[in-house]
């Protein structure tokens, strides 16, 4: 039995508004997190979705707690080090899995999860990243209803790529010659092989 968690923060401000490069400093308005059980054979056995305003973050915690796998995009330099000074325990220490540091890796440059997504399952994400920030600073029944949506949906598009790159072993792009491009990838508990990856044309 594998138990991961797939989250996805937003937050009050953006760089631009601070004056430091430290993702803390510009507040948390909302992380949407799905928890999940998988067989061995990795289908999903259960799951939930959940949502924790600032006003709820003390129950938040244990929605990460005893996971083989934290999933999030570009989570390692934004989402986690902006969630480690709230946390009650060592966050960065939990068994994270960022999705856009394995490409990175593989490619030695950096994908957004609209890329990897509208090539591999067929879609994107339902907003822009900048409109979460207007939301929130509207602070209405009807923006704050829009921030939720908008968080909850980055999270199921990155579970799905997850999924994907789980079950298939690759992930699509598309470069900048307009060529779509598959990466060979290993998500598996735990990685199989640390041979280099393939890259080649779809």
């Amino acid at each position: 039995m594998i138990t991961e968690v797939v989250f996805d923060i937003e937050t009050k401000k953006i760089f631009d508004d601070i004056e430091t490069n430290n993702p803390a400093d510009l507040g948390i308005s909302i992380v949407s997190a799905y928890r999940r059980q998988l067989d061995d054979g990795l289908n999903e056995i259960n799951g939930e979705m959940k949502s924790f305003w600032e006003e709820d973050f003390s129950q938040m915690w244990s929605f990460f707690e005893n996971t083989d796998r934290i999933i999030g995009f570009n989570s390692l330099h934004f989402d986690v080090p902006a969630m480690a000074p709230l946390a009650p325990y060592d966050f960065k220490k939990m068994a994270h899995f960022d999705i856009m540091e394995h490409i990175k890796n593989f490619l030695g440059h950096r994908l957004s999860l609209n890329a990897i997504a509208s090539q591999t399952i067929g879609h994107t994400k339902i907003d822009h990243g900048l409109n979460a920030v207007y939301y929130w600073q509207e602070h209405t029944p009807e923006s704050l209803a829009k921030l939720k949506k908008y968080c909850e949906a980055d999270v199921i598009v990155t579970k799905e790529v997850y999924d994907f790159a789980l079950k298939n072993k690759y992930l699509k792009y598309m470069d900048k010659w307009n060529t779509i491009r598959q990466i060979d990838v290993d998500f598996s508990h735990p990685p199989q092989s640390s041979a280099p990856p393939q890259l080649g044309l779809f």
